[in-house]
């Protein structure tokens, strides 16, 4: 019977989490400037970088960045990135990184957790409605860099 575990991210993770993020985006990105910015970011207390194994093998993760905000009077967070191999989808794995995000974010007494996801992406924008989330705002862009 397969192994399925959720838990935090740690350094060694680095590989299959940069693996994820560039098949996520589709597009491959610095590596030694990820490498900074993924160490920084799992050593933020109030930073949820999650990942799934399936017999110790990784076939997803979750990332999910809380702060504080004057206009929720406290901790609010935001899933910044999920990602589940195409072969491991629709196993319930999703499910299990978001039930473990919700788990740590009470501990860390965060308030509201939210995510968005791009309009073309339908089976990302029905599992997090399915999971609870409730569609309540836009958003807009402005790219600084000048891309389109």
């Amino acid at each position: 019977m397969d192994q399925l575990t959720i838990r935090k991210v740690e350094d060694y993770d680095f590989e299959s989490v940069y693996r994820f993020v560039c098949e996520l985006e589709e597009e491959v990105f610095d590596k030694a400037l990820q490498r900074r910015i993924f160490m920084e970011n799992i050593e933020n207390p109030v930073y949820f970088y999650l990942i799934a194994t399936l017999n110790d093998k990784p076939v997803g993760f979750l990332s999910c960045h809380a702060q504080y905000l004057l206009h929720h009077n406290g901790l609010i967070g935001e899933i910044q990135e999920m990602y589940i191999e195409p072969e491991h989808r629709s196993l319930g794995i999703g499910q299990k990184l978001i039930d473990f995000l919700f788990y740590l974010a009470r501990t860390k007494n965060v308030k509201q957790l939210e995510v968005t996801s791009s309009k073309h992406r339908k089976k990302a924008l029905h599992f997090y409605q399915s999971m609870g989330f409730i569609h309540t705002h836009r958003k807009f862009i402005y790219k600084l860099n000048g891309d389109k």
